[in-house]
């Protein structure tokens, strides 16, 4: 069955979209959270992406999911790189490498993140979703740094709460082009999928919250403008920081989905990494803050710009 379609019978009238997918498919409400954003339902005919969307009676709810697919095992994987930062009986705190992709997905059976977490430390199997067990976020494949894994449950609950309630500190170092025009500030604008393009993500009145705050670094004029950013999260939206710098007129270097590589400035891949994340312990309630440098391949490029004496 590639698919499913129900019409909201009256006892249902008035429920969430995601309850109402969820009781549809047995879903898990997160794997739900992850089909709205992918744009795979649609309410009367037109996609939806916000969760709390309500329904009513006589509504037609379609679900564009092959629920009947056969699902791969997850099989460890050592030879996948784990980079360590910080472990305990209940938490991971990982350097993802760019370029490695964080969980299974479309196109992407073998050789992610989570293959290889497996392999170390095969006990997150049972947390939270197949697909994804024991993330608590993730990070785009050409984002690299610092992520969370739960490795028990009570840690997984607990991080949980703490990422939906915007508890967890995360801080991001980016390359943007050109100047913003002040040197911090606040992006508050709800991002949603793209009308025009459903894999990509975009600023949308009925988009879900989202705020990114942006402090200017350092800011280059050879041989290209550019601009070294901190940005801290407020919500964790998907793409949000490369959306969000984008809106405002400043897409992150190397980004191609956001208009962000350009032949200006070659770089080897997006310019993100995500720097610092803080949060208190799930168990011991301790507060923690883990730093991550930026990696060779940010650093390289970085090194290689500069500001030449204005010539009198």
């Amino acid at each position: 069955m590639a698919g499913m379609e129900e019409i909201v019978p009256a006892a249902l009238a008035d429920e969430r979209i995601d309850r109402m997918v969820a009781m549809m498919t047995s879903a898990s409400r997160s794997q739900v959270a992850q089909w709205l954003d992918e744009g795979l339902i649609a309410l009367n005919g037109e996609t939806v992406t916000v969760r709390s969307r309500r329904v009513t009676e006589g509504d037609v709810v379609t679900v564009s999911v092959d629920l009947d697919a056969p699902v791969a095992p997850l099989e460890p994987d050592p030879s996948i790189p784990v980079p360590i930062v910080y472990v305990d009986d209940d938490l991971l705190v990982i350097d993802k490498p760019a370029g490695l992709v964080v969980h299974p997905g479309a196109g992407n059976d073998s050789g992610t993140l989570v293959h290889g977490v497996l392999a170390q430390y095969p006990e997150i199997a049972s947390l939270g979703e197949r697909e994804r067990p024991g993330i608590v976020h993730r990070l785009d494949k050409d984002t690299s740094g610092l992520m969370l894994v739960a490795r028990s449950a009570a840690a997984f609950e607990e991080l949980r709460e703490q990422m939906a309630g915007h508890e967890i500190e995360r801080i991001y170092t980016t390359l943007v082009w050109g100047r913003p025009s002040a040197p911090s500030g606040l992006i508050d604008a709800p991002i949603g999928r793209s009308a025009r393009d459903k894999t990509r993500m975009a600023v949308s009145a009925d988009g879900r919250e989202a705020r990114t705050w942006f402090s200017v670094l350092e800011t280059f004029v050879d041989p290209v403008e550019v601009s070294l950013v901190e940005c801290r999260l407020d919500t964790g939206r998907t793409h949000q920081i490369r959306v969000h710098m984008g809106s405002i007129g400043h897409a992150v270097v190397g980004d191609a989905r956001y208009r962000g590589d350009r032949q200006s400035l070659r770089v080897p891949r997006m310019m993100l990494h995500s720097t610092t994340i803080g949060f208190d312990h799930p168990i011991t309630g301790e507060r923690m803050t883990f730093a991550a440098p930026l990696p060779d391949d940010m650093a390289t490029v970085i090194a290689g710009l500069s500001n030449p004496p204005i010539q009198e």
